[in-house]
This record gives structure tokens, sequence and C-alpha cells, in this order.
């Protein structure tokens, strides 16, 4: 614990000599963070159209219709901890297609909003083990350079539940929160002398934070967003998603039943635009998949054919389309950490553990993925500005949490000048 605090004090002076601007948060650009999957805080009511799964969770259901209170329901580390109450939480907190809506929704009579959109109190877990993989770091090493969640510091959470989908499929969970973040940012910026904002995102936030601004007008992303700082996300998913998706028990995890409930299943699966068509990341006795292959693996693994065609029409596209912002952007991603490259089903039992082949990454994404940023974004001749940052050692939840890796991440985020 000393050396932390040391580690933090060495980071504060060195950033107190080299940026004398960051001594007063009047000289700060704003800073509005997206935070990796699962980090953002979801509250929920009941209404009395709300079925329990089992008379257990009738028992314990939180009171339903007229005056039901929202309650925090993700994430809730007491009722996590109590297996009679996980079941609960996991069937609250999952989504269904409505095929009417062509688009994900809440379970009927469940009720969900984001808490505490705005500002960083709504991702930073009430569990200090979280704290590194939900940014909580990262919002320290800023407040001790002079940002104040609220003034200069902003947060973004999403419902991770349910990302972006092709721009012709409806996604009204998606629709709302681009709304709000366009007005969180142009609140930040106007509350800061017009400063425009730097966003910061890590892991699966760095997939909304783009479609964010792939999807905003050019002049409006070129007044309002100085600089966009992607931390642990790659151009084309990890392999390692591949194995949830294979993956058939879920051990009635919340966390499991979400994700085999929605498309964030689909989000972070190797992309072909990105991996190479001819390099199997499956093998079998009698088959590889590569990435082209997605849709027959989803199929051999067990999905019903409605889902690999919410993938194809929905998740796929997204997926494709990934390309630069057009803002200045920074790229930092671990390098030199153990990362799944291929799994063997040499007997096509998809519900045993494979055997893991691994090749580089951050422990997470790839290095072809990550690699590919600097073709998909950095070639691409209307990007002005791109830079790679790679940290040997760094770990994808390391990055934005372990000492010099956060102190990299930092002295991109006030850097004032690009070249």
């Amino acid at each position: 614990m000393a050396a932390t605090h040391i580690l933090f004090f060495a980071v504060v002076l060195h950033f107190f000599f080299l940026w004398p601007h960051a001594a007063s948060a009047t000289g700060l650009h704003p800073v509005v963070l997206l935070p990796g999957a699962t980090c953002s805080q979801v509250e929920a009511r009941l209404t009395d159209a709300y079925l329990p799964p089992s008379p257990q969770c009738a028992a314990t259901a939180p009171r339903r219709g007229t005056g039901a209170r929202w309650f925090r329901l993700w994430k809730n580390s007491t009722a996590l901890d109590d297996p009679t109450v996980a079941p609960c939480v996991a069937d609250q907190l999952s989504v269904v297609f409505d095929r009417v809506a062509s688009d994900y929704r809440d379970k009927r009579g469940v009720e969900t909003r984001l808490l505490d959109f705005g500002s960083t109190r709504g991702f930073l877990a009430d569990d200090p083990a979280d704290r590194d993989l939900c940014m909580g770091r990262l919002v320290e090493a800023l407040e001790r350079v002079g940002y104040r969640d609220g003034e200069t510091l902003f947060g973004a959470p999403y419902d991770f539940r349910q990302p972006p989908a092709a721009t012709e499929q409806p996604c009204r969970s998606f629709s709302l929160f681009r709304r709000r973040l366009r007005e969180l940012v142009e609140r930040a910026s106007r509350i800061n002398g017009d400063r425009p904002v730097v966003l910061v995102s890590h892991s699966q936030g760095g997939y909304f934070a783009l479609e964010f601004l792939n999807r905003s007008p050019r002049e409006w992303c070129r007044r309002h967003v100085k600089h966009f700082v992607m931390a642990s996300t790659g151009a084309g998913g990890f392999v390692g998603s591949m194995r949830f998706l294979a993956t058939r028990d879920d051990d009635g995890s919340p966390l499991g039943r979400v994700g085999r409930s929605s498309a964030i299943k689909f989000t972070p699966l190797p992309s072909p635009k990105v991996f190479d068509r001819h390099t199997p990341l499956v093998i079998t006795r009698h088959k590889n998949y590569t990435a082209q292959d997605m849709p027959e693996f989803m199929a051999a693994v067990g999905l019903p054919a409605s889902e690999v065609t919410l993938y194809k029409t929905r998740a796929l596209p997204v997926a494709m389309s990934f390309r630069a912002p057009v803002v200045p952007t920074t790229c930092i991603n671990g390098a030199g950490v153990p990362t799944t490259e291929k799994l063997v089903y040499w007997n096509g039992d998809f519900g045993k553990n494979p055997q893991v082949v691994y090749g580089d990454g951050d422990g997470v994404v790839n290095s072809a993925s990550i690699l590919a940023l600097d073709t998909v974004i950095g070639d691409d001749p209307k990007q002005e500005y791109y830079k790679s940052v790679k940290i040997a050692g760094a770990s994808h939840v390391g990055v934005v949490s372990d000492g010099a890796a956060l102190e990299r991440v930092v002295a991109v985020i006030l850097q004032d000048k690009f070249a």
C-alpha cells in the first residue's frame, strides 16, 4: 500500500513540473470517461407485469406495482454473493429481443435506468477489487492533477447489455445514449470556457465512443472533441470471446445469463475485417473455423438460427464498419502478455474446456486486432492525427490501473499539442 502511495505521489509531482497548468482546474480541458463492459451501474424497478421465475425470487423481489422504488440491480455485490438471490438478479437484468420492434428490451415488468449519467460515480464499483477494471485508478490519478467530478471530469455510463446495432437496425438504447452523450459533451465544453472535450474510453467503451463519433456530424466533432483516447480496444474483437460463445453452462451467474440473452456476446467476436480468412481460430478434428466462419461456428455450438441472423444483421455490419473517427486519436494498448489465439476442441465437444494456444496481445485483445488500428485508423487519409502507444507488459486492465501505464495514459490526456 505504501509503495502505491509513493508511486502516485511521484506521478503527481511529475505532472506538476511538466504541465504547470495542471495545478489549476481552469486550464484543463474537460474529460469524459467511457468505462469497460459491466462497469456501468444499473437501477431497476418492478411493475405488476413482472413474473418472478421462482417462489424464492417472488419472496425476495422488491415491491412491485404502485409505489415501487428504484433499487440497485447492477452491480449489487450483496445480492450477487447470495446464491438464492443471484438467479433473481440474473432474471431481472436479462433482456429479450422484441420481434415486433426489431430491438432488444428489458424483460416484461422490469424497468431499468443508468445511475448518475454525467458523473464518474455512475460506474465506480462499490467493490474495491473492481476499481482497477472500472477506471477507478484513472479517476484518482486525474483528480490528483486537478480534475473534479462534475466540473472538469465527467462519466458516460451506458447499457452494456445493448451495444450499437447496424445503422439501419433499431437500437433505442444506443440512440438514447448518443443523445445524452452529445448533450454531456456540449455542457462539459460550455462550462469550461468552450474548451473542447477529451473523450477517454476503455475496452468496450471504445466501441460505444467510436460509434458515437462516427455517427455525429464532422463539424460538431471538430468543434467539441479535442482528442479521443481509446485504451485497450482493438479494431476487430478477440478470440477469447469465442470460448464464451461455445460454453453452454453459464453457471447461473447474472453476467453469464445476460451475456447469453443479449447482443453483448456478439460485439467482441473476431471480425473478418481484421483476422485473416485463412487462419483458423477454433480447431476441431473435422472442421476449423476462421473469423469468416462465425455463423457456422455459432450453429455448431448450438445457437439457434434466429441468433445467427441477429449476429449477421445487427452486429457484423458494425464490426465491418469500424473506421477512423476523424478527430485526433491516440490508441493505447498493452502488449507482450499471453493472449488466447486459438481454441482447440479436438473431439468437437464445445461443452468442455478447450486446449488454448497463446499468442501476443494484452491478455484479452489479440495483437492482430491491436495492430489493425494502424491500418484502419492510421492509414485513413481523413484522419489528420493518429498515434498508437503500445506498452510492453501492460495487461488489458493494467493499461488504466497500473503504475507506468496509468501515468502514460494521463500524460496523453494532458498533452496540449499533437505532432
